[in-house]
């Protein structure tokens, strides 16, 4: 007995349809070992989750099909994937936008490592961070509601006819705005805690100036700022929780009109 595989010309187009809006947010989302992984990998990962979305596969826009309307449908859903994967990049960045401000004030610039997934120098602080803030990507959860995302946005959105308008850009750019308040919100605790450490050896350094306390001053505040920043590192998450929320509510808002 003999078993033919039929593949409709429909249900193709609906898969490379669905694979280009899943690889556009696989290209640009800054998950930690993603982009430093093996370009099989991420091919299989995108196929994997194209699959997954079988069920709410879109069927292409009526009409005869044509090279030319494919390829313009296929930069369509890649336009949308691309603002999934800014909008998530612009969420991971706050946390390391923190690092940077406090290692840049702590003295942790000094040092600086390999950065897996750029292979460019960055400094201890700011790796450290960048692993963090994946780990709370995937502990809330945060990748399957980009799922969900991509799922109830093959419902809402017409194949092929995503183009960015001015309130979703107005939306995006607030969210890339969101980076400079998050970073902030989490650096000012330490930041606070090293303005006032600087202002202690100053007034010594004015009362005892036969002290040498530049050499003192700068493995105090590496020690003082990594303690302190030890002790208020569990009201991370939150920040980053609220951070999370926002951002899929206008994803759901932009996307799933």
């Amino acid at each position: 007995m003999h078993t033919e595989l039929a593949l409709s010309l429909a249900g193709l187009y609906g898969f490379l349809l669905v694979l280009a809006r899943v690889s556009g947010v696989i290209a640009i989302a800054p998950i930690p070992g993603l982009s430093a992984g093996p370009d099989a990998a991420r091919i299989v990962l995108a196929l994997a989750l194209t699959v997954a979305l079988f069920p709410v596969w879109p069927s292409p826009p009526g009409g005869e099909f044509a090279v030319g309307r494919l390829l313009g449908w296929i930069a369509a859903e890649a336009a949308f994937g691309l603002t999934v994967g800014v909008a998530l990049a612009f969420l991971l960045e706050g946390i390391q936008l923190a690092a940077q401000i406090i290692g840049l004030q702590a003295g942790f610039s000094f040092a600086s490592t390999v950065d897996p997934n750029t292979q460019a120098d960055t400094t201890t602080l700011q790796l450290m961070s960048q692993l963090f803030a994946g780990s709370l990507f995937f502990a809330f959860g945060m990748d399957r509601q980009v799922i969900h995302v991509l799922a109830r946005s093959l419902q809402s959105v017409p194949s092929g006819a995503y183009s960015l308008s001015g309130p979703a850009v107005a939306a995006i750019t607030r969210l890339g705005s969101a980076i400079f308040s998050t970073g902030l919100q989490l650096a000012l605790p330490v930041m606070a805690l090293l303005v006032l450490l600087d202002i202690a050896f100053a007034v010594l350094g004015r009362l005892h100036a036969q002290l040498q306390l530049l050499s003192l001053s700068f493995a105090a505040k590496m020690l003082v700022g990594v303690a302190f920043l030890s002790t208020i590192l569990a009201l991370y998450p939150g920040v980053f929780e609220r951070a999370g929320a926002a951002t899929f509510a206008v994803l759901a808002r932009v996307l799933n009109p």
